[in-house]
């Protein structure tokens, strides 16, 4: 049986848990796996490379750029873009493949998640189907090239598949926590930039009149809007914890502030 002319491009960082299941999940039935790992300090290219993964060895710096970068190593003109966390299940392999066979008029289709906590399918406050532009053609498509929630531009029409993803986006709360952190502080360097460029839309964006308002309007969107409270308590916890993010982001936006306006009067480092 030949193998269907598409590139499976996985971006990965520290992820010897989970990127043998992901590679697992496309092989025999892709004709090119490309892993494009962040410096990796574990096993995640060692793993990849024996599975026959095409492995490349780059450091992310912006994720939209990186991600264009990776994208531009496949030789296919079909991509379909994973991460390390992510499955594709044999129902959506036969609806690529059928949608494929027939030459598409679409530069590119989303295609529906399903995120989990653990082994906890999350249903409701906004978590699916969550769909995602995926699958593309990579002469039409590309990242906005910011550090994180990049735009996507599309040239052309964008088609929806309605066979899900598995998406195991976090193992517990601690990696939820974990994974907060990391996306605020790169929320609020990406806002720090733009104070740099556009001083007033900063102003009008991040302060804490609208992060107040931000927050709130999250936690009722997601718990009651978009019915979070049918998870129980796993939903209560999305729920805050998403409300969270855009004051944990004003924080660290007013510290980046904060450090600009006095560096200039700071003495050199203490060793």
């Amino acid at each position: 049986m030949s193998r269907l002319p598409l590139s499976i491009v996985i971006l990965t960082k520290n992820e010897e848990e989970r990127i043998a299941e992901c590679i697992e999940s496309v092989l025999g039935w892709a004709d090119e796996i490309i892993v494009v790992d962040d410096e990796s300090n574990d096993r995640t290219r060692e793993i990849a490379a024996d599975l026959g993964a095409k492995v490349l060895v780059k450091k992310m710096e912006i994720e939209g750029r990186h991600r264009n970068w990776a994208y531009s190593e496949a030789r296919n003109g079909w991509v379909l873009s994973l991460d390390a966390d992510e499955r594709v299940t044999e129902e959506l392999k036969k609806e690529i493949e059928a949608v494929l066979a027939k030459q598409p008029l679409f530069s590119a289709f989303t295609i529906p998640r399903r995120n989990y906590i653990g082994d906890y399918w999350l249903r409701w406050g906004g978590l699916y189907p969550s769909a995602q532009l995926k699958l593309f053609r990579k002469d039409k498509f590309s990242w906005e090239e910011v550090e994180v929630h990049p735009r996507a531009f599309l040239k052309g029409e964008c088609g929806h598949l309605k066979k899900d993803i598995l998406h195991y986006t976090y193992r517990n709360w601690e990696d939820y926590l974990r994974k907060l952190n990391k996306q605020t502080t790169l929320e609020a360097i990406k806002w720090h930039k733009l104070s740099l460029l556009n001083p007033r839309k900063a102003r009008y964006k991040m302060n804490l009149l609208h992060a107040l308002w931000r927050s709130g309007d999250r936690f009722i969107r997601s718990f009651v809007a978009k019915r979070g409270y049918r998870d129980g308590f796993r939903g209560f916890m999305v729920s805050c914890l998403s409300s969270l993010y855009q004051l944990l982001s004003y924080a660290k936006y007013r510290e980046l502030k904060r450090d600009e306006k006095y560096k200039h009067i700071r003495g050199p480092a203490s060793l």
